[in-house]
């Protein structure tokens, strides 16, 4: 159980978080969730017909992140890239709104923006449920001119950031050649994040990452028989990498946090064991990871701030973020028995 002086240390960290300047570079993605009530069988097909009610924009992907930056407090830019179309002009709309400083995003009429819809069904007095989901996706590969571009605006980024996150969703901005620019403008004095969904290993030499427990598995080859081998699996991956730390998602297993010459930390999940809704999750977790770490917090305090934002963040519908409020309630909440914690004191 954490005690009670941690917890308050806890508290005071996220009240750092309204002093540091974060950066995001990498893939923003339009969210959308299309809410319908099923009115009846269509007799051209075997199929519900839905009646639309509304449809609702969120920031996905990079702008996920930066979006729950914003939410815990930070001053956060983002470079990305986004189409000259409806949903890249809604998402940059949407961020502006949320105080996001998108003077580095940049709009492409050559470019589609990323666009993910989901549709949320039901009956009328029923909870909609996710039946399908459409995805639009935006090229990969950009030209020279905008590349060099997108280069241009994430250096002069990171040289006023204190963190900066790599959001790799395979979209082409947070691509594996941005990172030696990305080492070279922090000249290592700030910690820099990557969450990469399919490509971890080409993201060498940077702080620590979020990888989740299938990318572990998947990076490493094999599929560990117990909680050793997967904590093997991990400092064998973070050497490799040659990163300080890697924090391990462990979905309902909570998260296993690696740090060179230390004994692996395991953080039990916090929250009911049936979350509501996992989209996002993960940007909420590398955003609080890394605005924790830009605030003076230890790897271990920062691992715990990230599990107990997962925690909060999925028991909400749809992409969503988690207010500094809202996190400084749950970690002063921590010495009351919420979660156990192995190694963490």
């Amino acid at each position: 159980m954490i005690s009670t002086n941690a917890s308050k240390a806890l508290a005071d960290i996220v009240r750092k978080f309204s002093r540091r300047k974060i950066l995001v570079v990498g893939d923003a993605i339009a969210d959308q969730f299309v809410y319908g009530e099923i009115s009846r069988v269509s007799r051209e097909a075997p199929v519900f017909i839905l009646r639309h009610e509304h449809t609702e924009t969120a920031p996905g992907g990079a702008a996920n992140c930066a979006a729950n930056l914003t939410s815990l407090g930070a001053q956060v830019s983002l470079v990305s890239v986004v189409g000259k179309d409806e949903s890249g002009t809604e998402l940059l709309q949407k961020l502006s709104n949320t105080g996001v400083d998108c003077s580095g995003v940049l709009v492409s009429p050559d470019h589609r923006t990323t666009t993910k819809v989901r549709v949320l069904a039901g009956q009328s007095h029923s909870t909609r449920q996710q039946v399908i989901r459409i995805d639009y996706d935006g090229e990969t590969d950009f030209d020279l001119k905008l590349r060099a571009q997108v280069t241009e605006q994430m250096s002069g980024g990171v040289r006023r950031a204190e963190g900066v996150i790599i959001s790799d969703y395979g979209y082409g901005v947070g691509n594996p050649s941005i990172t030696q620019t990305v080492r070279t403008d922090a000249g290592g004095g700030i910690p820099v994040l990557v969450d990469s969904r399919f490509r971890l290993s080409a993201f060498p030499g940077l702080t620590s990452a979020t990888p989740n427990e299938d990318e572990l598995v998947h990076l490493i080859g094999r599929e560990p028989v117990d909680v050793r081998e997967l904590e093997a699996a991990g400092l064998e991956l973070c050497q490799r990498l040659g990163y300080r730390a890697l924090l391990i998602t462990r979905g309902s297993n909570g998260m296993m946090l690696i740090e060179a010459e230390k004994e692996p930390l395991h953080i039990a999940a916090v929250g009911p064991h049936e979350p509501v809704d996992v989209t996002g999750a993960g940007d909420t977790v590398i955003a609080t990871y890394t605005l924790a770490l830009a605030s003076g917090a230890s790897f271990a305090e920062a691992a715990q701030l990230a599990n107990l934002a997962g925690g909060i963040v999925v028991m909400k519908r749809g992409t969503a973020t988690v207010t500094a409020e809202e996190l400084i309630a749950a970690a002063l909440g921590q010495d009351q028995g919420a979660a156990k914690v192995i190694g963490f004191s």
